[in-house]
């Protein structure tokens, strides 16, 4: 789906924020809007529903991945609680080799442009494509960019309202720091699973890379060190489920249906390895400190109302 034109939803396309072809791209524009934190939660939603649609609305139907109850009578192995993962309904719709597609680069390197280390991104990335042939990948993961544009196009502009960066772990710190005190203007302050209600804007963060943290002091330990992680935007929330939406999953921009399970805190929270083995454990959850919005706003995005338009 095209972009909306400025004046049916105000965001700059990423692509405007660089100029030149693949092997010689520049980034022109690395501002980023500056507003009230209080605000931003419905611009967080309606800006990265508009990027699911750029990449072709791809979908991750994860909702038949549930946690699942023992029969009664039978105890778990007490050295590992956790269950075998059953048959899982899996459903993805149209999944394509989206960062691959040239007029797509462009997209992606305005993603970068919204952080500090962005232009050494795009010159490494430059000469992998001066030198490669075929497919080229991009030199590193683009999901924490795709975030930090977002953060960045919707208002979130300081630095000390948001910590955009290459790595997701530098604002999942900021987060947790502000948790603890230390960082009193974030926009996001820092909850384990289940202690607080998942909301529209607020972000959903695993480990990965061989890293399993399930809560925040697993990440507390490890302040300021670099760890592979990724978050996505929370967009809908259900009775059952979550809908989220991520960048550089499955090589695009990818909404995911996660489902809901209830856990030891007073708020259901996504299913997790503790629940069901192979499953991502959800260590952080990054609540937006901002007035509240209606838990269906994805359907009330400026792109699906368009989609729906008759």
């Amino acid at each position: 789906m095209e972009r909306l034109p400025r004046e049916a939803f105000d965001v700059i396309p990423p692509s405007e924020r660089v100029e030149g072809r693949r092997g010689s791209m520049r980034i022109v524009q690395s501002g980023c809007r500056v507003g009230p934190t209080h605000w931003a939660r419905r611009r967080i939603v309606d800006v990265a529903v508009q990027e699911w649609g750029v990449f072709g609305f791809q979908t991750i139907d994860l909702r038949g991945v549930r946690e699942r109850r023992l029969p009664e009578g039978v105890v778990p192995d007490a050295l590992n609680p956790r269950l075998e993962a059953p048959e899982q309904d899996r459903a993805i719709v149209a999944v394509g080799r989206w960062e691959h597609t040239p007029g797509l680069a462009t997209t992606i390197a305005g993603y970068w442009s919204a952080t500090p280390d962005g232009a050494d991104i795009l010159s490494r990335q430059n000469r992998q494509w001066r030198d490669g042939e075929g497919e080229i990948n991009w030199v590193e993961p683009w999901s924490a960019a795709f975030i930090s544009w977002v953060m960045c196009e919707a208002g979130l502009g300081e630095m000390a309202q948001f910590e955009r960066d290459i790595s997701h772990r530098v604002y999942i710190d900021q987060a947790i720091r502000a948790r603890d005190g230390e960082r009193p203007d974030a926009a996001y302050i820092a909850h384990d699973p289940g202690e607080v209600a998942i909301m529209p804007g607020d972000l959903l963060c695993n480990s990965r890379g061989g890293v399993n943290y399930r809560s925040l002091d697993d990440r507390r330990r490890d302040l300021g060190r670099y760890v592979g992680s990724h978050c996505d935007v929370v967009v809908r929330v259900g009775d059952d489920s979550v809908a989220v939406i991520g960048g550089n999953v499955l090589n695009g921009v990818s909404l995911t249906l996660l489902p809901l399970v209830e856990g030891p805190g007073a708020y259901p929270a996504v299913v997790s390895g503790a629940d069901l083995d192979g499953a991502r454990t959800m260590f952080a959850h990054l609540s937006l400190q901002a007035d509240p919005v209606e838990a269906t706003a994805l359907d009330a995005s400026p792109t699906i109302r368009a989609l729906n338009a008759p």
